[in-house]
C-alpha cells in the first residue's frame, strides 16, 4: 500500500489551503483507511490536542434528567391541546345528553373517534419539535408510536367512561370501536400521515354515522352489540398490518 508523503501530511496538518482539491480528496480518503498515515498526521498536528479541547469545551452536556427523557417516549407535549379539546367535547356531549335530549347519546356517538386527534398528535412528525431527537433513541419507531398512543388512551378512555355515566352509556358499546379507530389512525398514518388519517376517519364517521343517527333519532347498527365482532376483527387486522409495516414508523422522512 502506498502511503502519504510526509510533506503532504505536514501541509494538511498545518491547514494549508493551497493543496489542490483532487489531492485533498485523495488524502482524506486515504486517511480513512490507513492507520499509519493517521498516526503520522497526529505526530505532525501540534495543535490537535488544543483543537479537541476547544471542541469539547463547546459541547453542551445533556443535563436533562433521565426521568424526563423516558417521559418523552411515553407522552408527546404537542398532544396536550388535542387531549384538552377531547375532554371539552366529552363534557359538552355529557351536558347535551343530560339536558338537550337530542336523540341517541352524543357521548356514545363521539366516543369511537374521540382519541384519534390525540393519537395523531402523539405520532405526527411535523407537530413534535423533538421528533428527530427522540427518533434517534433505541426505542424509536413503532414502539415509540405505540407507547404514546397508549398514553393518549389512558387519558381519554376514563374521561369517556365518566362522561357516559349520567346517560348510562355502557363502555362495552364504544370501547372496541374506539380501539379500532385508534389502530386505524396508526395504520393509515403510515401511508397518509397521522393528521390526514385522523381527520379523514373523523370526517367519515361524522358524515356517515353521527349526522344520520341524529337525523333519524336512532342508534346506528355499528354501535349496537351485534357489531362488536366486526370491530374486533378490525382491531386484529389493524394490529397485524402495524406489525408487518413496523419499519415505516422508523423513518424520519
Amino acid at each position: 500500500m502506498n502511503h502519504l508523503s510526509g510533506e503532504l501530511v505536514r501541509r494538511y496538518a498545518r491547514g494549508d489551503t493551497e493543496i489542490p482539491a483532487d489531492q485533498l480528496w485523495a488524502l482524506e480518503t486515504h486517511l480513512e483507511t490507513c492507520a499509519d498515515c493517521r498516526k503520522l498526521l497526529a505526530e505532525n498536528s501540534d495543535n490537535l490536542t488544543e483543537l479537541l479541547a476547544g471542541v469539547w469545551a463547546n459541547v453542551q452536556p445533556d443535563t436533562e434528567p433521565a426521568e424526563h427523557r423516558r417521559l418523552s417516549t411515553w407522552f408527546a407535549t404537542n398532544a396536550l391541546p388535542w387531549l384538552g379539546m377531547t375532554v371539552l367535547v366529552a363534557i359538552l356531549a355529557t351536558v347535551l345528553d343530560m339536558f338537550a335530549q337530542v336523540g341517541p347519546s352524543l357521548v356514545l356517538l363521539l366516543a369511537p373517534i374521540a382519541p384519534v386527534l390525540g393519537v395523531a398528535a402523539a405520532g405526527a412528525r411535523g407537530l413534535d419539535p423533538a421528533y428527530e431527537l427522540i427518533s434517534s433513541t433505541p426505542r424509536a419507531g413503532l414502539y415509540l408510536v405505540l407507547r404514546r398512543t397508549v398514553s393518549v388512551l389512558v387519558v381519554v378512555i376514563p374521561v369517556l367512561v365518566l362522561a357516559g355515566l349520567p346517560g348510562n352509556v355502557s363502555p362495552a358499546l364504544w370501547l372496541l370501536p374506539c380501539l379500532a379507530f385508534s389502530v386505524g389512525t396508526l395504520v393509515l398514518g403510515g401511508w397518509l400521515g397521522m393528521g390526514r388519517a385522523a381527520g379523514g376517519l373523523a370526517a367519515v364517521w361524522a358524515l356517515s354515522v353521527v349526522g344520520p343517527s341524529l337525523v333519524r333519532d336512532a342508534l346506528p347498527v355499528v354501535l349496537q352489540p351485534v357489531s362488536l365482532p366486526f370491530w374486533g376483527v378490525v382491531v386484529v387486522v389493524g394490529a397485524v398490518v402495524l406489525a408487518v409495516r413496523a419499519d415505516a414508523y422508523a423513518r424520519l422522512g
